[in-house]
């Protein structure tokens, strides 16, 4: 399917369920729990964190875990108090911006790296793996200021899930804190998403190699197509599952014939 067909069919499982809102306070929050748990177990283990799904819902739940590390623990808890900061702001209408961009990160690092929590790089880093080379730590202002001026310009232009996979893609690329980018452009994705009444959408632990591939592909050459595209089928899943809960719809078989293969990054 082109993207924009993909586009239409997203907009129309969104609007069968904007017609069933409110959602039961139950449901709604059962659902929320489900899918914040998974955010945060995939979003942390794409970067390195070996608690397994259960093990860090348990964390949140309070309980320490054996052999898994004080970092790992609080990657979770930061986590999952990102995910609620960002709801607020969604609830609250908040736009985004860079004051709102820098309280999300210093949440993710707080207790990890609490010196650079919210405070944009102040030296020059590479990214491993990578085709490009991050902006020079002194541009960073500019060039977050730049962001900040083509989402309230061109991106407006664009649907919003296409302009929430290029808002996050272009923050990876400029890669503006010294840790912690991937997981705050995860969070900027969604706050993007959820602000336009999308569920979250979960870039899965399985898909990393192809998550990176088009992350890369779009910073080098500015075709998002790629990126754009795997966020438009976590959307389906994650509408999916709502409509499953909510009406008993099953997923669309169309939307989710790529979704539910594991991309490995091959042709």
């Amino acid at each position: 399917m082109e993207l924009h067909d993909i586009f239409s069919a997203l907009d129309q499982r969104k609007a069968e369920l904007d017609d069933c809102r409110p959602l039961p306070a139950v449901t709604a929050a059962s659902l929320r729990e489900k899918l914040a748990l998974e955010w945060t177990y995939h979003s942390n283990a794409i970067e390195g964190n070996t608690l397994t799904l259960r093990e860090t819902k348990v964390v949140l739940e309070g309980i320490t875990v054996g052999g898994k590390t004080l970092r790992e623990h609080f990657e979770a808890i930061n986590h999952q108090e990102a995910i609620q900061f960002v709801e607020d702001l969604v609830g609250k209408s908040a736009d985004i911006n860079e004051w709102n961009i820098r309280n999300i990160h210093q949440l993710v690092l707080r207790n990890i790296a609490s010196n650079e929590a919210g405070r944009y790089r102040r030296e020059n880093v590479v990214i491993t793996g990578s085709s490009t080379i991050p902006p020079d730590h002194v541009r960073l202002p500019e060039v977050m200021a730049d962001l900040m001026a083509w989402y309230g310009a061109d991106g407006q232009s664009l649907h919003p899930i296409e302009r929430a996979a290029q808002l996050h893609t272009r923050f990876v690329g400029i890669h503006p804190f010294l840790d912690g980018n991937g997981r705050t452009g995860r969070l900027l994705l969604n706050f993007e998403l959820m602000r336009e009444g999308f569920p979250p959408v979960i870039i899965r632990k399985e898909d990393r190699l192809a998550y990176y591939n088009a992350l890369d592909k779009a910073c080098a050459t500015r075709d998002y197509e790629d990126i754009t595209q795997m966020v438009a089928e976590g959307i389906a899943r994650s509408l999916g599952t709502y409509l499953e809960v909510v009406i008993g719809c099953k997923p669309d078989p169309l939307l989710d014939e790529r979704a539910g293969d594991d991309h490995d990054g091959s042709p």
